[in-house]
């Protein structure tokens, strides 16, 4: 149809069913069968984070989200599939960094 905009759904894209962060890699097993493996240096908070802190991830958005409460750090699958790297602005990480928590 003419004039008509599609608007984006996540309907379609895989399920996060485990997550998996070490030192060098975020690994998200998916609801598909598929993992995925991207460097942790694409998401500065997580490669800041200790490994606690990493660890503690919950699968949110009924699977379609990653979240870090420790870390204040939000990960999207569909995110993840299309290569996309963290878009943090370094004074918003600078500021983090410099939080008495951290």
């Amino acid at each position: 149809m003419y004039g008509m905009t599609s608007v984006p759904t996540l309907q379609g894209t895989p399920k996060a069913v485990q997550v998996t962060v070490t030192d060098d890699t975020l690994t998200v097993d998916l609801d598909d069968g598929r993992t995925i493996a991207v460097p942790i240096g694409w998401y500065p908070r997580l490669a800041y984070g200790t490994p606690a802190e990493r660890a503690h991830v919950q699968i949110a958005g009924a699977g379609y989200g990653l979240h870090w409460p420790d870390l204040d750090e939000d990960i999207g699958v569909e995110g993840l599939l299309l290569g996309k790297k963290s878009t943090e602005r370094a004074q918003s990480f600078a500021r983090w960094l410099s939080q008495p928590t951290r």
